[in-house]
């Protein structure tokens, strides 16, 4: 076993030693620097990019932002209606001899949600019509304590504790469930869920980002001013270059694997981004255990597996800074276990940005004895006069090209907007075209969307996808009381069986063979 691990450490320490050559390269650009040395305007420059551009997105889409905000600090209701519509090519008939479009040509669902994001509550309300058939009375509440759900064929509303879900589960099966899983209803309103919060992030940039930089040698930093072609454009530039030889690498990864070995919060970390899982599937429960029993063992080894790692060039990274921001850049790392099996990866591009445009055009490759590649990223990007043109490309070769063209209009609070989303490769091509407009009016929202494919076999006329969203502030969220409310989460597992089957099931057979006899519209 101890040797199975030893040979595994190696790979093990990839996400690791990419990170931290990340890191180096660029990412501890979030720090503020007031001695301006060359190790000092090198990340002062990352990070004004970084910067720019997020001040650049702020103000193309301004009101969507203040929106977003709105909603987030007040309580508000969305009536979001959505319908299809199919043209048969052939004009055929489908199965038993009815037509499809019929179907989906005549229905729509409608969805009324409310949220309260302070008081942490939120509802919604689903209405269906399938070929002219209505169902509704399915409700649907939520807050950081339970569930309720309302179903058309029962009169009471199903109500589900959050602190009952996992003691329910360990009943009907205690040898999977251990009781202490839980639904993780307070992520839906912290917006954590899946992502690292603000103080995860300020833990990352203490503990890791300005320990790097610290320990980042002046001496790896130097500078020159240099006159270089950006993006056809003959630009004066300060040249600066970060350069670390195999030793410093080697010395920089260990001082993070070090910091790793003491993290507990980091393991915390990775142990909640894998319990939405659980919940899942119990297995996932073990399975996490293992993962993070390997992480641990592999940075016990990882100090050894280090030192063996074989890095002649070292690290270098460039930066061309034009008006404080970076023009042009060119990073490169070689990194193996010996001459005979080094993986080098480079990041090569320039980029031309001011308020009204951003143009951009960037190789990304990677070569190994075996093997080699590269992916190119292109664009450019402009916002002037109230108006939005932007050209994305994504190509990689001998494999597909995926391409996005937006054109926006912005007029007293209304955008309208085509956004086509496109792919080719050896053996078809297609696009997606999202075509509609937005208006924001202080405290409501109001837009249409219209969705259609075209493609080698499908015509933009074929089948349409629409959206209509009424958004406006309200007073509050309704949530059921207590009264009609069955709590299912209270039951033991024999009482639950029994009133699903003898309550629960009836009902819904008595509601569903209505709709089949009426056809016609059904709800309480």
């Amino acid at each position: 076993m101890a040797e199975e691990t030893k040979k595994g450490a190696p790979k093990g320490l990839i996400a690791i030693i990419v990170a931290a050559v990340v890191v180096i390269g660029g990412g501890a650009a979030a720090m503020m620097m007031l001695n301006l040395g060359e190790k000092e305007k090198y990340f002062l420059a990352e990070r004004d990019t970084i910067d720019f551009m997020v001040e650049t997105v702020e103000d193309r889409y301004e009101p969507e932002m203040n929106w977003l905000k709105h909603t987030q600090e007040n309580v508000t209701e969305s009536t979001i209606e959505l319908a299809a519509e199919y043209n048969d090519p052939f004009g055929g008939s489908g199965t038993m001899g009815m037509d499809p479009s019929q179907i989906i040509n005549n229905s729509s669902l409608t969805i009324t949600s409310a949220t309260d994001m302070e008081n942490e509550e939120l509802s919604a309300e689903l209405l269906a019509n399938i070929g002219g058939i209505e169902v509704d009375g399915i409700n649907f509440h939520l807050t950081s304590e339970r569930v309720l759900l309302g179903l058309p064929f029962l009169e009471e509303i199903l109500q589900l504790m959050d602190e009952d879900f996992g003691p329910l589960l360990h009943e009907f099966d205690p040898a999977t469930f251990t009781g202490e899983e839980t639904l993780g209803l307070d992520s839906v309103f912290d917006g954590t869920s899946g992502f690292l919060t603000e103080e995860d992030l300020e833990h990352f940039q203490e503990e890791y980002l300005e320990m790097i930089f610290e320990e980042l040698p002046e001496s790896a930093f130097t500078s020159e001013d240099e006159a270089t072609q950006i993006m056809g454009e003959s630009l004066d530039t300060e040249k600066i270059t970060l350069h670390l030889t195999e030793e410093e690498m080697k010395e920089l990864i260990n001082l993070v694997i070090a910091k790793m070995q003491e993290d507990e919060r980091l393991k915390e970390l990775m142990r909640e981004q894998f319990n939405p899982l659980v919940a899942t599937d119990p297995m996932m429960d073990q399975e996490i255990d293992r993962m993070i029993s390997e992480f641990e063992e592999g940075l016990e080894d990882a100090e050894e597996a280090v030192e063996n790692l074989y890095i002649p060039e070292g690290l270098t990274s460039t930066l061309w800074v034009h008006n404080d921001l970076v023009a042009k850049r060119d990073f490169e790392v070689s990194i193996g276990s010996s001459e005979d099996d080094l993986v080098t990866f480079n990041v090569a591009g320039e980029q031309l940005l001011d308020t009204s445009s951003q143009s951009f055009d960037y190789e990304l490759s990677f070569s190994d004895p075996s093997d080699e590649g590269s992916m190119n990223i292109s664009g450019d990007l402009s916002s002037e006069d109230e108006r939005i043109e932007d050209t994305i490309t994504l190509t990689i070769p001998n494999v597909v090209q995926l391409s996005y063209n937006g054109s926006e209009t912005l007029v007293d609070g209304t955008r309208d907007f085509e956004r086509t989303f496109s792919f080719d490769d050896d053996f078809s091509n297609g696009s997606l075209i999202w075509s509609g407009s937005a208006t924001y009016d202080n405290d409501q929202m109001n837009s249409e969307h219209e969705i259609s494919v075209d493609g080698t076999d499908v015509d933009p006329d074929m089948f349409g996808f629409f959206m209509t969203i009424d958004s406006q502030t309200i007073d509050g969220v309704e949530i059921p009381d207590e009264e009609n409310v069955r709590d299912v989460g209270s039951m033991n597992a024999d009482e639950l069986m029994n009133y699903f089957e003898m309550e629960v099931t009836p009902q819904f057979q008595q509601w569903l063979m209505g709709i089949m006899s009426e056809g016609g519209s059904v709800g309480f």
